[in-house]
This record gives structure tokens, sequence and C-alpha cells, in this order.
């Protein structure tokens, strides 16, 4: 249906504007510049990878580590969203995060970024 096609268009469109606009500001994290036709592919590509890793790895992951999250208080979520970042930028040439300090303001940024974005649109 064509109103589903179009949804899903803009959330990849608002994930990668979130992405962009959070690596630009976390210290550590990078992305290609934007003005080459590889940091947009790499831009997608990004989202889309942290999309299936937020599918079918985080899940799983946040099953095993329940004991810990709530030990925590759930501040271990944290730790997962950190580690899923650090396990993009593994897979994704291109996608640069130096470190797990970078990885966690990332996702916390992130967070942040596409929350506002996605209540604004």
């Amino acid at each position: 249906d064509k109103s589903k096609l179009m949804s899903t268009i803009l959330r990849l469109i608002l994930s990668c504007a979130a992405i962009g606009i959070s690596a630009w500001i976390t210290p550590g994290v990078s992305l290609p510049e934007l003005s080459s036709s590889g940091g947009v592919v790499t831009l997608l590509v990004v989202a889309l990878v942290l999309a299936l890793l937020n599918t079918f790895i985080k899940p799983i992951i946040k099953l095993l580590a329940l004991p810990v999250t709530v030990l925590t208080l759930g501040l271990f979520v944290f730790v997962i969203n950190a580690l899923i970042i650090m396990l993009c930028s593994w897979f994704v040439d291109g996608f640069i995060v130096e470190g797990f300090a970078s990885a966690l303001v990332f996702s916390m940024i992130l967070s942040v970024v596409s929350w506002l974005l996605n209540k604004v649109f």
C-alpha cells in the first residue's frame, strides 16, 4: 500500500537525519562527508544496519541482560545501546566510533534527536 511505503521512506529519511546530526555533534563519531555520494550511501547503510540490529539482536541482548538491567534500575540499557552502536560501526565501513564512551554519548544524542525529529514530523 502506498501510504505504508511513504511512511517507511519518511522513517528512513528521519533516521538518516538523526544519525547525521548525532554524528556531527558527537566527538569521536564520524561519517564520510555528505557532499560525496559515498557519504549518503554510508548514512543509508548505517540507518538500515542499526534498524536490523535493533530489530533482531537488541531484544536478545536485553533478555540476556535482564537481571543486570533490573539491578541497575534500567541504566544498563544505555550500555546495550552503546554496544549496538559499536557493533554497527564494526559492520559499516566509513562509520567510525572511537570507543565505548563515544558510542554511549552518540546513542544518547541519537535518542534525543530522533525523538525531536519524530515530534516535528
